[in-house]
């Protein structure tokens, strides 16, 4: 299938644009735009178009290299899940969709959400690392490089697996086939070619700047910056346990500037002049991939194609539809629109 070497082509003179997909669809951000679109049991296709929300804006530095990165993870994290919830709405039966209101506000999801994310990927790790160092000795003390880079592969085992239990859901094989029909439709968008089903069918479902991807540079990043930093780190307390709790705590804000950096080299890996050591790096989370993504159907990828037109549209001041939601009755009206 058709991929440009895995790297960017007419994406270098056009506005950036991701997405993610989401339940029955797909969503696609742009600098300005924010765009959802799902497919909905009776076949309608829902569509929701708004600008995309930019937090702390007043704080210019925050878009500086090395910096924009964090700040694009806690927006994605945002606008991610109120795509997510958007789609919930738009592609379960009614009585579902209701019932999920009353499990509580997005916030509070979220939050919860967050904090789930840190206990699975930074403490549980962590957890596993100090245990094992209790049988292996002083050899394995977080002050020692070994303890960071055993931490790393308890991280990637536990995202392999976690990834890999939850693909063998029937809802995760859906989700999994609308993130290829993302990839595609991006590919077709950075070969500068028009953005139709035939002309995005042939490309790879994998791409360079997956959030797949991203996670395994994350955790190169966090063993490099855990490496050299942690050590440097004074004890905080006298009790053992203690002391490894207040080593967690520490790692969580380290997070940010890891998704900075992580995010500055996941960029740079997408681009024809990458050194070839960062492009080797970045090889373990397209291989992953293989999961993560699945063949779409044509049907799957009208919806990609469709969120992806908006956000260009909005990008060229050419926006198709107001702010808000709009409901089509299908595929042909929605693109004649």
């Amino acid at each position: 299938m058709k991929a440009p070497g895995f790297k960017l082509v007419s994406v270098m003179a056009a506005p950036y644009i991701g997405g993610q997909a989401v339940i029955e669809g797909v969503m696609m951000r742009s600098p300005k735009s924010f765009v959802v679109a799902v497919r909905r049991p009776d076949g309608s296709i829902a569509i929701r178009e708004q600008a995309w929300e930019n937090l702390l804006q007043s704080l210019k530095f925050l878009r500086w290299p090395f910096f924009r990165g964090a700040l694009t993870l806690l927006e994605s994290l945002h606008n991610g899940f109120s795509a997510l919830s958007f789609s919930a709405e738009q592609a379960m039966p009614p009585e579902e969709a209701a019932a999920q209101k009353q499990g509580g506000s997005s916030s509070v999801v979220l939050g919860v959400a967050t904090l789930a994310m840190v206990a699975l990927f930074i403490a549980l790790p962590h957890a596993l690392t100090w245990g094992l160092g209790q049988l292996i000795g002083p050899s394995m003390d977080t002050s020692h490089p070994l303890f960071h880079l055993v931490d790393g592969v308890m991280r990637i085992s536990i995202l392999v697996g976690y990834i890999w239990a939850l693909s063998k859901t029937k809802d995760a094989a859906v989700l999994f086939r609308y993130h290829g029909a993302e990839h595609k439709a991006i590919w077709t968008y950075e070969s500068g070619k028009a953005l139709t089903v035939e002309n995005a069918r042939p490309f790879t479902t994998r791409h360079p700047r997956c959030g797949t991807s991203f996670l395994f540079i994350v955790v190169g990043v966090a063993v490099a910056l855990h490496v050299v930093l942690i050590p440097l780190i004074p004890r905080m307390a006298a009790n053992e346990l203690v002391n490894q709790v207040l080593l967690v705590l520490v790692k969580i804000p380290m997070a940010l500037p890891i998704a900075g950096i992580a995010y500055e080299l996941q960029r740079l890996s997408a681009r024809d002049n990458c050194p070839a050591v960062i492009t080797w790096l970045t090889r373990p989370g397209i291989w992953l991939q293989s999961i993560t993504t699945q063949e779409p159907t044509d049907q799957q990828l009208e919806i990609a194609l469709l969120s992806l037109e908006r956000a260009v549209a909005r990008e060229q001041g050419v926006p198709r539809a107001a702010d808000g939601v709009t409901i089509y009755p299908d595929f042909a009206l929605a693109k004649a629109a």
